[in-house]
């Protein structure tokens, strides 16, 4: 272990029960939560005050196991010996260790143990005198510790890969190191003129051979003429000769050497050269090692970081066409992939069906994802049949290998890609039974390296657990859609004085079904009953809300129809029985139809807009209470729709967005009606599609549009 007195000292002002500031609040849960290294406060008896979970994970245990807990008590015993004797050490001698590297579980932890002091201010003059031997102390730190701070780096992998470089390059280095510099002298015009027996060692060669064609004689043939002609440049140009080439040994074998000859003067003339050969095929070999390391580690991150890239991607995918489209996109961009496809099983595990992807640029229904072809029986003999059947990936590289792991080739069944000349198949597989198959083809032969069948693997598998997802998905969403369809009106009351239309628009982003809805209903007394909600949320749930509050509305409008009557139902009611996080909002009128007189009650639902031909459109100005459930005395008002008026009920999914809030939302409406052709306004049908077309326009939508129009059209003359 090595000590270190600069290391600055941590102030924990908290162990004495001192306020911590927000800034210090912050870093410390900052710290404990996201940083990668572990980090733990330990006080004066060795125990653990805190942990974060990184260093949990290194050493084995849970954060909470460690928490209160002597390491004795939770680690093995080397381990805890290690770090209580650390421990006692720091708060001992009141000085820093770090970088300790301590062995837990096969793993290496690169350990650094600080001591931990309060924050409590020091009396002015106090240093004097003290120990000099000691770090100084900080203004505003208590001199002795009240606990020590330990961070832990988990150096494994570092230290293997150190290991396993170093010990490469330690062998070819003794190889270097025992291959002595081989000295030889030849003639002023460059031939070869003594002797030179080390040389002729290494290479074989007779003295005849080596005074007839010298050192350049058993130069590597690809390297012999650029070798040649460098040296008759130097030798004409008097110039120092400096280079490296292969040599063939006496074994047959060529290794490496790099070569240094230099002109002997004398007076104004060279008289000879005299020249060094060093083998340097173990440094040569030792670089090529680190290069295909570094490329391997370097293919190894890429792979990783394409790996989390497509699980990113397939987590945000909700459908299996969307899948698709993600699984498509990987393929291309990570193994090079021409072609992909994905089949899933039906539920007699008979037949693949294979799945088309989303549409570029758009959302389809789940319905939407229908097969590209006639389904492929899990006994042919195909690339995803046999991975199916197999439960392992089916590479081919190349036609004939296909013709010869299937005795036959695919051209009939993907006839559109008839180009395709390799070939990957991978099973889905969730629970560890096959859900369906996963292939990629190329237009190339194509050799799957055992890397990339690793990866390939890994994709598959979150693959299948995205299809799964969706598949659970798009059956909510099935059940959620005929929930919520059942529940609206199947069409409107037809009145001889009044006349009705709705839209309801679901958010296409996440194929979700929300909690919007409207009703429109007669009471006993001939009075129209008009309600428009939104529960908050998507799916079944959100769904069953909406049916709840639509159904409890009824039962309380055909009791006593009073619009601050039955929303103070609705609010006993939805506290009774909803999640008190529970938002819903909900306006309700009662009109009659002969007169277009009525009363009008709003539990937090965005204001009805007014639309007149004579006047600008305005959305009301009453205050639209609180959401159900929410303390309030509902009140009511009094309202009249003129002849050739209408008024607008809506969700607030037709004002707001993420780029619109609602109060410009409301004036974009406003002035949206106002700017309406008299003949929209004068037809409900055409004027909801107008009003969610210019308002939509523009803007992505993300939540669902629901839009209830009633007009009283002019007294025929």
């Amino acid at each position: 272990m090595s000590t270190e007195t600069s290391v600055p000292r941590p102030r924990l002002s908290r162990l004495k029960g001192q306020p911590m500031d927000a800034s210090d609040a912050a870093l410390y849960a900052t710290l404990l939560k996201e940083a990668p290294a572990g980090i733990a406060l330990f006080d004066t008896g060795l125990r653990c005050r805190r942990a974060n979970d990184a260093l949990a994970a290194m050493l084995g245990v849970s954060a909470a196991d460690l928490t209160g807990r002597h390491p004795g008590e939770v680690l093995a015993d080397e381990t805890a010996l290690a770090f209580a004797a650390a421990l006692e050490a720091v708060l001992a001698d009141d000085r820093p260790i770090t970088d300790a590297e301590i062995a837990v579980g096969g793993r290496i932890l690169s350990c650094s143990w600080i001591p931990a002091r309060a924050g409590a201010a020091q009396p002015e003059g106090k240093d004097k005198g003290r120990d000099k031997t000691r770090p100084p102390k900080q203004a505003g730190w208590d001199d002795k510790p009240v606990g020590v701070v330990l961070t832990a780096l988990d150096v494994t992998e570092r230290r293997r890969a150190e290991e396993v470089i170093r010990r490469k390059e330690q062998r070819y280095r003794s190889l270097v190191e025992a291959s002595s510099q081989v000295v030889w002298v030849a003639a002023a015009d460059g031939a070869a003129i003594d002797d030179a027996p080390e040389w002729r060692e290494i290479t074989g060669q007779t003295p005849d051979d080596y005074a007839g064609g010298g050192w350049l004689a058993v130069v590597h043939p690809e390297d012999r003429a650029r070798i040649e002609g460098i040296w008759r440049e130097a030798v004409a140009g008097d110039r120092v000769f400096e280079t490296g080439y292969r040599i063939r040994t006496r074994s047959g074998a060529y290794r490496h050497f790099d070569v240094r000859a230099v002109p002997i003067w004398q007076g104004d003339r060279v008289i000879e050269w005299v020249g060094a050969n060093t083998d340097v095929t173990g440094q040569k070999e030792a670089e090529e090692m680190r290069g295909r390391l570094t490329e391997q580690l370097s293919a190894a991150a890429l792979r990783t970081a394409r790996l989390q890239q497509a699980t990113s991607m397939l987590a945000e995918a909700l459908t299996v066409a969307q899948v698709v489209q993600v699984i498509t996109e990987v393929g291309r961009s990570a193994i090079g992939a021409d072609y992909s496809a994905v089949a899933l099983l039906d539920d007699d595990k008979l037949r693949l069906s294979i799945v088309t992807p989303a549409p570029p640029g758009g959302d389809p229904a789940p319905d939407q994802a229908r097969p590209a072809r006639d389904d492929i029986r899990v006994s042919d003999q195909t690339v995803m049949s046999i991975a199916v059947r197999e439960g392992r990936p089916f590479l081919a590289q190349s036609p004939d290998d296909l013709r010869l792991q299937l005795g036959r080739d695919e051209a009939e069944l993907f006839t559109q890609h008839a180009e395709e000349r390799a070939w990957v198949g991978l099973p889905l597989l969730a629970a560890g039974a096959p859900i369906g198959a996963l292939r990629f083809s190329f237009k190339r032969p194509r050799e799957i390296t055992e890397e990339e069948k690793v990866f390939l693997e890994a994709l598959a598998g979150q693959c299948a657990l995205a299809v799964e997802r969706a598949l659970l998905f798009e059956r909510e969403h099935k059940t959620a859609e005929e929930l919520q369809l059942s529940l609206l009106p199947s069409d409107l009351p037809q009145l001889p004085g009044m006349v009705l239309a709705a839209r309801y628009n679901p958010a296409t982003r996440h194929v979700q079904v929300g909690g919007d809805w409207y009703d429109v209903f007669r009471l006993p007394d001939d009075r129209l009953a008009v309600a428009v909600g939104d529960v908050m949320g998507k799916g079944v749930r959100a769904a069953a809300g909406m049916g709840r509050v639509r159904n409890a509305l009824r039962a309380l409008a055909l009791n006593d129809p009073r619009p601050a009557a039955v929303l103070s139902g609705l609010d006993r009611l939805f506290s009774a029985t909803e999640d008190e996080e529970q938002f819903t909002t909900v306006a309700y009128a009662v009109i009659d139809p002969e007169t277009g007189r009525g009363a009008f009650s709003n539990a937090g639902h965005p204001p009805p807009l007014l639309i007149s031909p004579d006047a600008p459109a305005r959305v009301s100005t009453r205050e639209p209470g609180t959401p159900l459930g929410w303390p309030s005395q509902r009140q009511q008002t009094s309202f009249s729709i003129e002849t050739g008026n209408t008024v607008v009920f809506y969700s607030d999914g037709l004002v707001e967005n993420r780029r619109r809030g609602v109060d410009a939302g409301l004036e974009e409406l406003a002035a949206v009606a106002t700017d309406a052709p008299p003949q929209v306004v004068g037809d409900p049908e055409r004027l909801v599609d107008f009003l969610v077309d210019r308002m939509l326009a523009g803007y992505e939508q993300v939540d669902d549009v629901t839009v209830l129009a009633l007009h009283v059209p002019p007294k025929s003359p």
